[in-house]
């Protein structure tokens, strides 16, 4: 591939990526506003997708947040203010960063244990596949005792 044709494909990437699922009838008159609807519409996720905010999502819900989001911050309401009201409106789950609570100290911790826990299952087998053997023909005390009772009853 040519250079111009890696660069159209990655600007036509960028460029379908910025769209997000924002239909024309939910832009606010007000860019400034608009920018921040964007910015809070990715911060959400959608309850009834899975991992995807509101901004980039298509279903009808999504829709619906995201109108209420534009509603909230033409109200006057702060960027904070729109955000605790749909937390309190569909809890922490709405956010796509859950704040570090005692409820959701598993989730953020889970990555760092299944980490450290394949580390420490690496090491364990590298440290199995590197141990040094045994002499050959070095018996230990048990086993010297076995080829003594064998010798007697052959021999």
């Amino acid at each position: 591939m040519t250079r111009a044709a890696i660069l159209s494909v990655v600007a036509g990437a960028v460029l379908a990526g910025a769209a997000f699922a924002v239909e024309p009838d939910e832009v606010l008159a007000d860019p400034a506003l608009e920018a921040r609807a964007r910015a809070l519409d990715a911060q959400l996720r959608c309850v009834v997708c899975q991992s995807q905010s509101i901004g980039d999502s298509d279903a009808p819900l999504a829709k619906d947040m995201r109108i209420l989001v534009r509603d909230r911050l033409s109200a006057g309401d702060t960027d904070a203010e729109t955000m605790a009201y749909l937390v309190d409106r569909y809890g922490d789950y709405v956010l796509l960063k859950p704040p570090v609570q005692t409820n959701t100290l598993a989730l953020w911790l889970f990555p760092a244990m299944i980490l450290i826990g394949g580390a420490a299952t690496a090491a364990f087998f590298v440290r199995q596949a590197h141990k040094p053997a045994t002499a050959p023909g070095a018996l230990t005390s048990v086993d010297a005792a076995e080829a003594d009772c064998i010798a007697k009853e052959r021999g």
